[in-house]
């Protein structure tokens, strides 16, 4: 591994481990347009038809052939090599960006548009497992529980920071956001690290199909957080005003949402660990605070259910990938997180619809019911999971 040199008289620290900072450098602008995509989309059609409808569209297809090209994309990560092609995959999705950007500088029809995103949207579906494969040989063992934990952190900061960047190059062009989506991945792909064990294509002989009954459990908990966090962002603005709350109002609860997310993430990564018993408190908090949006107790209530749900995201987040990773062979990492990727965006799309198709209360209720399920699933699995946590890679 380049950057760091470990000795066991000087442990690296992760503040002192150049090869994880780089790596986060390079996920975090990787990540950054899809965080920007809504935005720049929706000021995008505004300027070219008037209406932000177009731009809700172009963002339904982003994602949608986000979560098509996911697992492909893994797949060709897995044989061609995680840091080879993540560079190819990130050259690929800025040309794309470009090419939509020049379409509509060109006045292309709005249906034109709507094709020109899907390319971008297939390409960076496997961004996500191919940097998260990286992570493996970047950080050893002992610092991968606390690494995961600390990106989720800086997660936090990305998503917040997405829309101020498009508010700030929107202010000169309509069309500067996108073009600075295409700049975000062109640095990421500069910034990828090149580590040992996974730069290489897979090898003759690897396994034919990737342990997902093994994984079930820690899938199930992706599940669960993209389920319950969309039951409650989405429906921000709706749980104030069932308050009777200013529209303004939302923007507390996701602050609370955000704000115990960061503080939950970084006590993790001071004193966590990422056991199969720490999963089922993370899931049972989520299931009381689940429950406690979806009653109407008041402010209390909503603002104690929205800060244990977002003070476990963190927590549980890392520990599922981290039993994730010990359970996936090294030559089909990219291909299993993009599985975990696909999941925990299902989960998410699903939390999303209960808002828009069910009363206010029933998201916020499912999605601790899913919570609880999953709990029970890893009860009911609790050996074979303790087991997988005694090995070393685990943790």
């Amino acid at each position: 591994m380049r950057g760091v040199v470990s000795s066991p008289d000087r442990p690296v620290t992760l503040l002192r481990h150049v090869g994880y900072w780089r790596w986060s450098a390079g996920v975090q602008s990787a990540r950054l347009p899809s965080a920007m995509a809504p935005l720049a989309f929706t000021l995008l059609a505004t300027a070219l038809t008037g209406s932000y409808r177009l731009g809700g569209v172009l963002m339904a297809v982003f994602v949608v052939a986000e979560i098509a090209g996911a697992v492909p994309a893994g797949r060709l990560l897995d044989r061609i090599g995680s840091a080879r092609g993540l560079v190819l995959l990130l050259v690929a999705a800025a040309g794309a960006i470009a090419a939509l950007a020049t379409a509509a500088a060109a006045g292309a029809a709005p249906a034109v548009l709507v094709v020109l995103v899907i390319v971008p949207g297939l390409v960076a579906g496997g961004l996500s497992g191919g940097f998260r494969s990286l992570l493996a040989g970047t950080v050893d063992g002992a610092l991968l529980p606390r690494a995961v934990a600390v990106d989720a952190m800086i997660l936090e900061g990305v998503l917040l920071a997405g829309p101020a960047v498009v508010v700030l190059l929107g202010s000169t062009h309509a069309l500067a956001p996108v073009a600075g989506m295409a700049v975000a991945f062109l640095l990421a792909a500069a910034l990828v690290p090149r580590v040992r064990g996974t730069s290489s294509p897979a090898p003759a002989g690897a396994p034919a199909r990737l342990p997902l009954r093994a994984a079930l459990g820690w899938l199930a908990c992706l599940f669960v957080i993209g389920h319950l966090l969309a039951s409650i962002e989405v429906a921000a603005l709706p749980l104030a005003l069932r308050l009777g709350a200013p529209e303004s109002a939302a923007a507390v609860v996701i602050a609370v949402l955000c704000g115990a997310s960061v503080l939950g993430g970084a006590l993790f990564a001071w004193r966590g660990r990422p056991t199969a018993g720490a999963a089922r408190i993370f899931l049972g908090c989520f299931v009381t605070g689940g429950l406690l949006v979806a009653v109407d107790l008041g402010w209390p209530g909503l603002l104690a259910g929205v800060a244990l749900v977002g003070g476990c995201t963190g927590p549980l987040l890392t520990t599922a990938s981290v039993r994730l990773q010990a359970l996936l062979p090294e030559c089909r990492r990219a291909e299993g997180f993009s599985v975990a990727f696909v999941v925990q965006g299902t989960g998410f799309a699903l939390g999303s619809l209960s808002v828009g198709l069910l009363p206010l209360w029933a998201g916020p209720a499912l999605g601790a019911g899913s919570a609880a399920f999953v709990c029970a699933l890893l009860a009911g699995r609790r050996r074979p999971a303790d087991a997988v946590g005694r090995s070393p890679a685990a943790l």
